[in-house]
């Protein structure tokens, strides 16, 4: 996994450079550095698009085969329905 690398020692001295007080530089750099840490765990990796995209294309897939039932059964519901409402019309039809 790649890492993060913050020189706080540069900045700090950036700092102290452009007048900034030692210890609040210090500390601003110390601040920096634990903010940069934590908000780098919280980073997707390449790994986790990856598997993302897996996740994603399998649930695809699943969609895909669930729209192919979903038709079929309404395809056969529309024919039962039609062949119901033929054989009603020429019952009809013969007793009228």
């Amino acid at each position: 996994m790649n890492s993060l690398t913050f020189d706080t020692l540069k900045y700090a001295n950036a700092l102290k450079a452009a007048g900034v007080e030692p210890r609040q530089a210090e500390a601003q750099a110390g601040a920096l550095s634990e903010v940069l840490e934590v908000s780098h765990k919280e980073l997707a990796t390449k790994g986790d698009v990856a598997a993302l995209k897996n996740d994603i294309t399998a649930l695809e897939h699943r969609m895909d085969s669930r729209f192919i039932q979903l038709e079929q059964r309404m395809t056969i519901k529309l024919g039962t329905m039609l062949t119901v409402a033929v054989g009603a019309t020429v019952a009809l039809g013969k007793l009228l």
